[in-house]
């Protein structure tokens, strides 16, 4: 069975933490309103969350899921404090780790979670062999785990320095019991050590989840698995049109739901609670594998400078984003850095037009830019996630790109089958999916290193001084490489690699409920109202 890798495509994916803020006590209107125990918290996403194997996806929706299924070593709170989880207490440098398990934990089945479970799990993803696209993003290929059972404690080698080496391995979701050694266990959400179980799976409709009754472990010192309020049910409903989910939102027939796009105004004026993240929605990726027409730095030249980026991220966001001064738009955003700055060419369609003729890219009669009797056609996905806003954006990149004599055919797609795009047949040419992470040494499997299906460098990008600036900042504690991590962004920017253009915050409403975002609503933080 061949295995494809997940990209970060969405909102939230490897969002670390978030502000939230809102209407009181999660009610409709605003108005006093009681805790409820033995509620059904029940959230839409915009698409099927496909595979639920946690080591093997880092795409939003499943990643989304995964937190009510499978415990981690630490956690954050909304500030970006890392807090115990799995693990009590740890120690980190760059290359070397020790966690130190909470006592009692136990498996979705009821046995006991132990030190070299954990082990087992970090080596599994460390193995090249596996295949798992959380190598080389959160555990270097080649690190090894050892526990002491007795002590319940991890120790990690890392292959490679990682400034940010305690976070990252504590990021990796825990599997257990059959889980630890059957993929097709963990694809279907069982063998977890998370706060919830599956009781019921409906693909591309509904996924239905029970709170265990044994979860005691976290995150934060002060968890209380009897507090009021918790649910007892969680239902994530697929709903792939947001117009759709905010009216499901309004009518109380579900708690939560994510909107990108205009709908959000509406909500807001009905004071709804939300928690909001601040991330990437627009980002212009080019595929320089061999054969494409973005492999020339010339055509990635042209097609940045037709283009008005103001333009397109006033598209996007309704006018309301910001211009992103980095990748790294997500808590915590440990560097706060803008990497930017005028390494993006301005919107000239004049230079855009000559740097085609450079590059042997001629117009004919009908203005149509050919090479060797070839039409310059270029395949356009983007993720259908955020709606008009989003088709809107690519209708007119793929305007602006014809009066340049380009032939563009748009693709929109949902996230899993963005994945298989990417991932799989690599057949595109430009993505307007953002990558959203919360750490710039999250960036660098997908800007560098081996390309699928050996790796998550899907735009098969090269780009030395990338390399050369990162492997420089990992080897520095924490915020000691930012200065590293933000040249290395820079030279992404200057050979047009990515090319960032909108940011915007994107809210999750609740009606009767409360809740914290940080890589997803966070289970244990939500309360129920009514």
């Amino acid at each position: 069975m061949r295995r494809t890798r997940t990209l970060v495509t969405t909102i939230g994916v490897l969002a670390l933490a978030l502000s939230a803020c809102g209407g009181s006590d999660g009610g409709a209107d605003g108005g006093d309103a009681q805790l409820a125990d033995g509620q059904t918290f029940t959230m839409t996403l915009p698409s099927d969350p496909g595979n639920l194997d946690p080591l093997m996806t880092v795409l939003s929706n499943t990643r989304q899921v995964g937190r009510f299924l499978y415990g981690t070593l630490v956690d954050q709170d909304p500030d970006g404090t890392v807090v115990p989880a799995i693990a009590e207490s740890w120690e980190a440098t760059t290359t070397e780790a020790t966690f130190t398990l909470r006592e009692g934990i136990t498996c979705s089945d009821g046995s006991p979670f132990t030190a070299s479970d954990v082990a087992e799990t970090l080596n599994w993803v460390a193995d090249p062999a596996n295949q798992s696209p959380l190598a080389g993003l959160w555990v270097q290929p080649g690190t090894k785990a050892t526990a002491d059972d007795d002590a319940r404690t991890v120790s990690v080698t890392s292959s490679a320095p990682d400034a940010f080496l305690a976070l990252n391995l504590g990021t990796v979701p825990l599997p257990c019991g059959e889980g630890l050694s059957d993929p097709e266990v963990r694809a279907e959400g069982k063998g977890g050590t998370g706060m919830f179980t599956v009781t019921e799976a409906v693909p591309n409709d509904h996924y239905t989840f029970t709170r265990r009754d044994d979860y005691t472990w976290g995150p934060g010192e002060d968890f209380d698995p009897e507090a009021s309020g918790l649910p007892d049910e969680v239902v994530f409903r697929v709903v792939e049109n947001e117009t759709t989910s905010a009216n499901l939102l309004t009518s109380g027939e579900v708690n939560a739901a994510s909107i990108a796009g205009p709908d959000q105004d509406r909500l807001s004026e009905q004071g709804l609670f939300h928690a909001d993240v601040s991330a990437p929605v627009g980002q212009i990726w080019f595929n320089q594998a061999e054969g494409r027409p973005a492999a020339d730095d010339g055509v990635r030249s042209a097609l940045v400078q037709a283009l008005d980026l103001d333009e397109l991220r006033t598209v996007m966001t309704s006018g309301k984003g910001e211009t992103p001064q980095s990748l790294v738009a997500l808590a915590p955003n440990p560097c706060q850095a803008d990497s930017v700055g005028d390494s993006l060419p301005e919107h000239d369609a004049d230079a855009a037009a000559s740097a085609l003729d450079d590059a042997g890219w001629t117009a004919g009669g009908d203005g149509t830019r050919t090479k060797d009797g070839a039409p310059l056609s270029l395949k356009v996905v983007y993720t259908t996630q955020f709606g008009e806003t989003g088709t809107a954006t690519a209708e007119l990149l793929q305007q602006t790109l014809g009066d340049l004599g380009v032939e563009v055919k748009l693709q929109g797609v949902d996230s899993t089958s963005l994945n298989e795009v990417l991932f799989a047949t690599g057949d595109w040419d430009l993505s307007l999916a953002p990558l959203s992470v919360g750490m710039p040494s999250q960036l660098v499997p997908f800007m560098s290193g081996p390309t699928p299906p050996n790796g998550t460098n899907f735009a098969n990008i090269s780009n030395d001084d990338y390399s050369e600036l990162t492997a420089s900042a990992a080897s520095q504690s924490g915020t000691d490489g930012c200065g590293d991590w933000s040249d290395a962004e820079t030279a992404l920017f200057e050979q047009l690699d990515v090319v960032p253009f909108a940011n915007s915050v994107v809210p999750t409403f609740g009606n009767d409920t409360e809740f914290e975002i940080e890589d997803g609503i966070d289970p244990a933080s939500i309360r129920m109202y009514q």
